[in-house]
C-alpha cells in the first residue's frame, strides 16, 4: 500500500475502505504446512496393495467391505479394519455401490396419442395472492393431442375432493367412454391419492404419473402455464379467486380458439380437437396454391404447403425412429376424429 509509508497503515485503510487485518494479512507470508507424519500402526505400501487387491479381486467385486471383512475373517484371515478399506477406496476414487443387488428405476411413462380424448395432461399451478404467502389453485386439464384445455377450475387450496368434481365433470362434458382415455399427472398430492385413484377407476381411465424427480415428464401441462404466465396481461398478483376467473375466462377462449399452436400446424387447438383439420389445410392450401399461381417465382425451392399436422403426439416417445402408423389404422382414425 503506497500511502501507509506516508500517512499510516490505519488512516491509508480508512481512506481506501480496506480491513487492516487483510493487509497485516497479506504482508506475513503464509506458513508451508508441515507434512503429516505417518502413523507407526498405518498400513504398509505392500499391505495397502494387498488390501486393494482383495477389493478388487472377482470373487470380492461386488461386495461391501463388511461382508469382504466378516467372509476374510471366518476364513483365517485379517488384513485391517472395515474403516481402512473404506478409506483405500475413498483414495482411490472407488467408493459407490458395490453391492449385486436389484436397481429399482421407476419406469419412464410413454403415452402416445393418435386422436382427441385419448390422453389427457393435468396439473395445478399456483397464482400469487394479494398478499405474501397467499395463493389461488388454478386446475388445467389439456388434451395432448390437439392441446385443447378441456377442463380448468380455480380454488383456494389443493385438494383432491376439488380435482375429483373438476375430472368427472369434464370427461362427462367430453363424451369419455369407458377404456378410452388415458390421463397423466405429476406426482403431488392431489394426483397421487387414493380417492382420485378410486374415481379414475370407476372411470375406467388409465393414470399415470411422472417419474419422481424429473421435470419433463409432463411437458405439454408446463407449456400451457407458461404461455398462461407470459401472457402481457398477466397480472404480478390477483385480488381474489373472482379476478382470477376474470383473467382465466378470455384466456383459454384465446387460448382453445384463436390461438395458432406451433405444434398442431399452426391450428388452433379447437380446430384439431373438433375434427376441422382437413377443411382448414384445404382452405389454406387453396389459397397458397393460388398465391403460387400468380407468383411462382418467389417460392424458390417447392410449391407452397401448409404446415403439416402431426398423427401421433408422445410423451416420452421410445427409443429409435417411430413408426408412422399404417394406412388403414391412420384412415380409421382420421374417421374417428372426424366423426
Amino acid at each position: 500500500m503506497d500511502l501507509a509509508p506516508a500517512v499510516g497503515t490505519q488512516a491509508a485503510c480508512a481512506a481506501l475502505g480496506v480491513s487492516r487485518a487483510m493487509v497485516y494479512r497479506r504482508r506475513r507470508p503464509r506458513p508451508t504446512p508441515a507434512p503429516r507424519p505417518r502413523p507407526a500402526r498405518a498400513l504398509t505400501e505392500a499391505e495397502r496393495h494387498t488390501v486393494l487387491a482383495q477389493l478388487h479381486h472377482p470373487r470380492f467385486i461386488d461386495l461391501a467391505p463388511t461382508e469382504i471383512y466378516a467372509t476374510v475373517l471366518d476364513e483365517g484371515h485379517y488384513h485391517c479394519s472395515i474403516r481402512t478399506m473404506y478409506r483405500l477406496l475413498a483414495a482411490a476414487h472407488e467408493v459407490r455401490e458395490r453391492r449385486n443387488q436389484l436397481r429399482h428405476v421407476a419406469p419412464k411413462p410413454e403415452l402416445l396419442a393418435t386422436r382427441p380424448n385419448e390422453v389427457w395432461s393435468w396439473d395445478i399451478t399456483k397464482l400469487l395472492g394479494p398478499a405474501k404467502w397467499t395463493y389461488f389453485y388454478l386446475y388445467v386439464i389439456l388434451d395432448i393431442f390437439s392441446r385443447y384445455v378441456v377442463g380448468w377450475m380455480v380454488a383456494h387450496q389443493e385438494s383432491a375432493a376439488l380435482a375429483e368434481r373438476l375430472i368427472a365433470a369434464t370427461g362427462e362434458k367430453q363424451g369419455v367412454l369407458p377404456g378410452q382415455l388415458t390421463i397423466h399427472a405429476d406426482r403431488g398430492s392431489s394426483m397421487t391419492s387414493k380417492s382420485v385413484a378410486l374415481l379414475l377407476a370407476d372411470l375406467g381411465i388409465t393414470r399415470t404419473h411422472s417419474r419422481p424427480h424429473v421435470s419433463n415428464d409432463n411437458p405439454f401441462s408446463e407449456a400451457q402455464f407458461k404461455t398462461l404466465k407470459y401472457r402481457p396481461a398477466f397480472p404480478e398478483r390477483f385480488g381474489s379467486a373472482q379476478d382470477v376467473r376474470a383473467f382465466c375466462h378470455p384466456f383459454f377462449t384465446w387460448y382453445n380458439s384463436a390461438h395458432h399452436h406451433g405444434g398442431i400446424g399452426l391450428l388452433t387447438p379447437a380446430m384439431v380437437h373438433y375434427g376441422q383439420v382437413e377443411a382448414v389445410r384445404a382452405r389454406r392450401r387453396a389459397i397458397l396454391t393460388a398465391a403460387y399461381a400468380a407468383h411462382p417465382d418467389r417460392f424458390v425451392h417447392k410449391p407452397p404447403e401448409p404446415p403439416a399436422v402431426p398423427t401421433a403426439v408422445w410423451i416420452n416417445p421410445p427409443p429409435g425412429p417411430v413408426l408412422p402408423l399404417p394406412p388403414s389404422l391412420a384412415r380409421l382414425q382420421a374417421e374417428e376424429v372426424s366423426l
